[in-house]
Protein backbone atom coordinates (compact mmCIF):
# COMPACT_ATOMS: atom_id res chain seq x y z
CA UNK A 1 0.00 0.00 0.00
CA UNK A 2 3.17 2.12 1.06
CA UNK A 3 4.58 1.58 -2.63
CA UNK A 4 1.31 2.16 -4.34
CA UNK A 5 0.62 5.53 -2.65
CA UNK A 6 4.14 6.49 -3.73
CA UNK A 7 3.45 5.89 -7.22
CA UNK A 8 0.28 7.84 -7.10
CA UNK A 9 1.74 10.87 -5.70
CA UNK A 10 4.66 10.29 -8.02
CA UNK A 11 2.66 10.60 -11.25
CA UNK A 12 0.37 12.95 -10.15
CA UNK A 13 3.67 15.31 -9.32
CA UNK A 14 5.35 14.27 -12.57
CA UNK A 15 2.62 15.39 -14.82
CA UNK A 16 2.16 18.95 -12.56
CA UNK A 17 5.73 19.37 -12.88
CA UNK A 18 6.21 18.68 -17.22
CA UNK A 19 8.38 15.96 -16.93
CA UNK A 20 11.60 17.29 -16.24
CA UNK A 21 14.08 14.64 -15.80
CA UNK A 22 14.90 15.53 -12.54
CA UNK A 23 11.70 15.53 -11.60
CA UNK A 24 10.96 12.19 -12.64
CA UNK A 25 14.28 11.25 -11.10
CA UNK A 26 12.82 12.45 -7.62
CA UNK A 27 9.72 10.52 -8.09
CA UNK A 28 11.76 7.28 -8.85
CA UNK A 29 14.05 8.00 -5.48
CA UNK A 30 10.43 8.05 -3.47
CA UNK A 31 8.82 5.17 -4.59
CA UNK A 32 12.42 3.34 -3.80
CA UNK A 33 12.90 4.43 -0.24
CA UNK A 34 9.30 3.03 0.10
CA UNK A 35 10.17 0.06 -1.32
CA UNK A 36 13.10 -0.17 0.59
CA UNK A 37 11.38 0.51 4.11
CA UNK A 38 8.52 -2.34 3.00
CA UNK A 39 10.79 -5.39 1.55
CA UNK A 40 14.39 -4.35 3.26
CA UNK A 41 13.71 -7.10 5.83
CA UNK A 42 11.88 -9.91 3.52
CA UNK A 43 15.32 -9.64 1.27
CA UNK A 44 16.95 -10.25 4.62
CA UNK A 45 15.26 -13.52 4.91
CA UNK A 46 15.89 -14.59 1.57
CA UNK A 47 20.23 -14.05 1.93
CA UNK A 48 20.14 -15.73 5.45
CA UNK A 49 21.72 -18.83 3.80
CA UNK A 50 25.06 -16.16 2.22
CA UNK A 51 24.76 -15.18 6.07
CA UNK A 52 25.36 -18.66 7.45
CA UNK A 53 28.86 -18.35 7.86
CA UNK A 54 27.94 -14.99 10.17
CA UNK A 55 29.26 -15.20 13.72
CA UNK A 56 26.67 -15.33 16.00
CA UNK A 57 26.13 -11.99 18.21
CA UNK A 58 25.33 -12.77 21.61
CA UNK A 59 24.69 -10.87 24.08
CA UNK A 60 25.80 -12.38 27.67
CA UNK A 61 24.97 -11.33 31.06
CA UNK A 62 24.72 -12.89 34.57
CA UNK A 63 23.71 -12.40 37.96
CA UNK A 64 25.41 -13.87 41.20
CA UNK A 65 24.22 -13.08 44.85
CA UNK A 66 26.27 -15.08 48.19
CA UNK A 67 27.35 -14.02 51.39
CA UNK A 68 30.83 -13.26 52.32
CA UNK A 69 32.27 -13.10 55.64
CA UNK A 70 34.88 -10.76 54.85
CA UNK A 71 33.66 -7.76 52.53
CA UNK A 72 37.08 -6.04 51.70
CA UNK A 73 38.30 -9.64 50.52
CA UNK A 74 36.03 -10.42 48.58
CA UNK A 75 36.00 -6.75 46.52
CA UNK A 76 39.48 -7.44 46.20
CA UNK A 77 39.30 -10.86 44.50
CA UNK A 78 36.52 -9.28 42.14
CA UNK A 79 39.32 -6.29 41.41
CA UNK A 80 41.85 -8.99 40.20
CA UNK A 81 39.12 -10.62 38.23
CA UNK A 82 38.41 -7.41 36.66
CA UNK A 83 42.16 -6.93 36.12
CA UNK A 84 42.67 -9.90 34.47
CA UNK A 85 40.08 -10.25 32.02
CA UNK A 86 40.63 -6.36 30.96
CA UNK A 87 37.10 -5.09 32.26
CA UNK A 88 35.81 -2.04 33.65
CA UNK A 89 33.12 -1.81 36.56
CA UNK A 90 30.38 0.55 35.52
CA UNK A 91 28.47 1.07 38.17
CA UNK A 92 29.22 0.41 42.03
CA UNK A 93 26.97 0.75 44.94
CA UNK A 94 26.94 -0.46 48.65
CA UNK A 95 24.66 -0.21 51.80
CA UNK A 96 23.36 -1.56 55.12
CA UNK A 97 20.04 -3.06 55.86
CA UNK A 98 18.32 -4.54 58.92
CA UNK A 99 20.74 -7.77 58.84
CA UNK A 100 23.58 -7.37 56.43
CA UNK A 101 25.94 -4.79 54.97
CA UNK A 102 26.31 -4.99 51.41
CA UNK A 103 28.25 -4.03 48.10
CA UNK A 104 27.49 -4.62 44.59
CA UNK A 105 29.54 -4.44 41.25
CA UNK A 106 27.94 -4.17 38.16
CA UNK A 107 30.98 -5.63 35.74
CA UNK A 108 31.54 -5.33 31.97
CA UNK A 109 33.80 -8.33 31.31
CA UNK A 110 34.89 -9.09 27.50
CA UNK A 111 32.80 -11.42 26.12
CA UNK A 112 35.56 -14.64 25.42
CA UNK A 113 36.61 -13.63 29.06
CA UNK A 114 33.44 -13.86 30.29
CA UNK A 115 33.72 -17.52 31.87
CA UNK A 116 37.65 -17.04 33.42
CA UNK A 117 36.14 -13.47 35.23
CA UNK A 118 33.37 -16.14 36.48
CA UNK A 119 35.29 -18.16 37.60
CA UNK A 120 37.70 -16.05 39.46
CA UNK A 121 35.51 -14.61 41.23
CA UNK A 122 33.77 -17.92 42.43
CA UNK A 123 36.94 -19.12 44.31
CA UNK A 124 35.71 -19.42 48.15
CA UNK A 125 32.19 -18.96 47.47
CA UNK A 126 30.73 -22.14 49.34
CA UNK A 127 26.88 -20.97 48.57
CA UNK A 128 25.07 -19.08 45.75
CA UNK A 129 21.69 -17.43 46.62
CA UNK A 130 21.75 -16.86 43.28
CA UNK A 131 23.58 -17.53 40.13
CA UNK A 132 22.14 -17.12 36.86
CA UNK A 133 23.93 -16.90 32.99
CA UNK A 134 21.24 -15.56 29.98
CA UNK A 135 22.42 -15.45 26.65
CA UNK A 136 20.08 -13.73 23.84
CA UNK A 137 21.33 -14.41 19.91
CA UNK A 138 20.73 -10.92 18.44
CA UNK A 139 22.35 -12.12 15.33
CA UNK A 140 18.94 -11.67 13.10
CA UNK A 141 18.54 -7.65 14.12
CA UNK A 142 22.08 -7.41 13.31
CA UNK A 143 22.14 -8.63 9.63
CA UNK A 144 18.62 -6.94 9.11
CA UNK A 145 19.98 -3.55 10.84
CA UNK A 146 23.27 -3.66 8.43
CA UNK A 147 21.27 -4.22 5.00
CA UNK A 148 19.09 -1.70 5.89
CA UNK A 149 22.15 0.70 6.69
CA UNK A 150 23.30 -0.61 3.32
CA UNK A 151 20.29 0.34 1.53
CA UNK A 152 19.57 4.01 3.22
CA UNK A 153 23.50 4.80 2.45
CA UNK A 154 22.71 3.51 -1.19
CA UNK A 155 19.84 5.90 -1.80
CA UNK A 156 21.25 9.12 0.59
CA UNK A 157 24.06 8.64 -2.68
CA UNK A 158 21.13 8.84 -4.86
CA UNK A 159 19.66 11.80 -3.48
CA UNK A 160 23.15 13.66 -3.46
CA UNK A 161 23.64 12.73 -7.32
CA UNK A 162 20.10 14.17 -7.83
CA UNK A 163 21.00 17.27 -5.67
CA UNK A 164 23.74 18.27 -8.45
CA UNK A 165 21.03 17.81 -11.32
CA UNK A 166 18.29 19.92 -9.50
CA UNK A 167 17.26 23.07 -11.39
CA UNK A 168 14.78 24.92 -9.24
CA UNK A 169 15.07 26.36 -5.67
CA UNK A 170 11.57 23.68 -5.26
CA UNK A 171 13.58 20.98 -6.25
CA UNK A 172 16.31 21.65 -4.14
CA UNK A 173 14.46 21.70 -1.03
CA UNK A 174 12.48 19.15 -1.38
CA UNK A 175 15.80 16.83 -1.99
CA UNK A 176 16.69 18.13 0.89
CA UNK A 177 14.00 17.27 3.10
CA UNK A 178 14.56 13.71 2.03
CA UNK A 179 17.96 13.46 2.64
CA UNK A 180 17.58 15.04 6.01
CA UNK A 181 14.93 12.00 6.79
CA UNK A 182 17.25 9.57 5.16
CA UNK A 183 20.23 10.57 7.50
CA UNK A 184 18.08 10.92 10.46
CA UNK A 185 17.14 7.07 9.82
CA UNK A 186 20.58 5.81 9.28
CA UNK A 187 21.94 7.70 12.64
CA UNK A 188 18.76 6.19 14.30
CA UNK A 189 19.80 2.87 12.89
CA UNK A 190 23.52 3.37 13.38
CA UNK A 191 23.49 4.02 16.98
CA UNK A 192 21.34 1.04 17.60
CA UNK A 193 23.75 -1.02 15.56
CA UNK A 194 26.92 0.78 17.73
CA UNK A 195 24.34 -0.22 21.34
CA UNK A 196 24.41 -4.17 19.84
CA UNK A 197 27.94 -3.92 19.22
CA UNK A 198 28.72 -2.92 22.35
CA UNK A 199 26.66 -5.24 24.24
CA UNK A 200 28.21 -8.62 22.23
CA UNK A 201 31.82 -7.33 23.00
CA UNK A 202 31.11 -6.97 26.70
CA UNK A 203 29.30 -9.14 28.42
CA UNK A 204 27.42 -7.58 31.68
CA UNK A 205 27.99 -9.60 35.03
CA UNK A 206 26.20 -8.32 38.51
CA UNK A 207 27.71 -9.31 41.40
CA UNK A 208 26.23 -8.98 44.72
CA UNK A 209 27.81 -10.08 47.81
CA UNK A 210 27.05 -9.13 51.63
CA UNK A 211 28.11 -9.81 55.45
CA UNK A 212 25.41 -10.83 57.52
CA UNK A 213 25.68 -9.09 61.31
CA UNK A 214 25.40 -11.04 63.94
CA UNK A 215 24.16 -10.06 67.46
CA UNK A 216 26.69 -10.79 70.79
CA UNK A 217 24.82 -12.98 72.80
CA UNK A 218 21.29 -13.04 74.28
CA UNK A 219 21.54 -10.79 77.10
CA UNK A 220 22.68 -7.73 74.39
CA UNK A 221 19.83 -8.72 72.25
CA UNK A 222 17.20 -8.35 74.87
CA UNK A 223 18.15 -5.18 76.15
CA UNK A 224 18.34 -4.45 72.50
CA UNK A 225 14.62 -5.03 71.92
CA UNK A 226 14.10 -3.03 75.06
CA UNK A 227 15.20 -0.12 74.25
CA UNK A 228 13.83 -0.59 70.80
CA UNK A 229 10.73 -1.47 72.39
CA UNK A 230 11.03 1.81 74.75
CA UNK A 231 12.07 4.24 71.33
CA UNK A 232 8.92 3.12 69.37
CA UNK A 233 6.69 3.49 72.71
CA UNK A 234 7.86 6.84 72.57
CA UNK A 235 7.12 7.60 69.05
CA UNK A 236 3.71 6.07 69.16
CA UNK A 237 3.15 8.72 72.45
CA UNK A 238 4.66 11.74 69.99
CA UNK A 239 2.45 10.33 66.86
CA UNK A 240 -0.70 10.53 69.21
CA UNK A 241 0.24 14.22 70.23
CA UNK A 242 1.13 15.61 67.01
CA UNK A 243 -2.83 13.77 66.20
CA UNK A 244 -4.58 15.90 68.96
CA UNK A 245 -2.47 18.99 67.39
CA UNK A 246 -3.76 18.43 64.22
CA UNK A 247 -7.63 18.07 64.91
CA UNK A 248 -7.66 20.65 67.92
CA UNK A 249 -10.38 22.94 66.19
CA UNK A 250 -12.93 19.29 66.07
CA UNK A 251 -12.28 18.59 70.00
CA UNK A 252 -13.06 22.66 70.85
CA UNK A 253 -16.67 22.04 68.64
CA UNK A 254 -16.82 18.53 70.33
CA UNK A 255 -16.71 20.21 73.98
CA UNK A 256 -18.82 23.16 73.01
CA UNK A 257 -21.60 20.82 72.03
CA UNK A 258 -21.73 18.46 74.68
CA UNK A 259 -21.71 21.53 76.81
CA UNK A 260 -24.51 22.57 74.94
CA UNK A 261 -26.72 19.92 75.08
CA UNK A 262 -26.01 19.00 79.05
CA UNK A 263 -27.58 22.92 79.60
CA UNK A 264 -30.14 22.04 77.55
CA UNK A 265 -31.26 18.94 79.02
CA UNK A 266 -30.23 20.74 82.78
CA UNK A 267 -32.83 23.39 81.25
CA UNK A 268 -35.75 20.62 80.31
CA UNK A 269 -35.17 18.96 83.89
CA UNK A 270 -35.88 22.06 85.85
CA UNK A 271 -39.08 23.13 83.81
CA UNK A 272 -40.65 19.66 84.44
Amino acid sequence: MKILGFLMLSMVYMCSSGGSESNTELASLEMEEAAYDDVSYQEHDSSTDSDKNLEQQIIKTGNLRFETQNLSETKSTILKAVEATDGYIQNERSGKDYQSNYQELQLRIPSKNFQQALTIISKGVEFYDEKSISQRDVTEEFIDLEARLKAKRELENRYLQLLEKARSVKEILEIERELSTIREEIEAKEGRLNYLKKQVSYSTLTVYFYKTTVESGITHSYGSKIIQALKGGWQGISTFLLGILYIWPFIILLILAIFLIRRWQRKKALKK
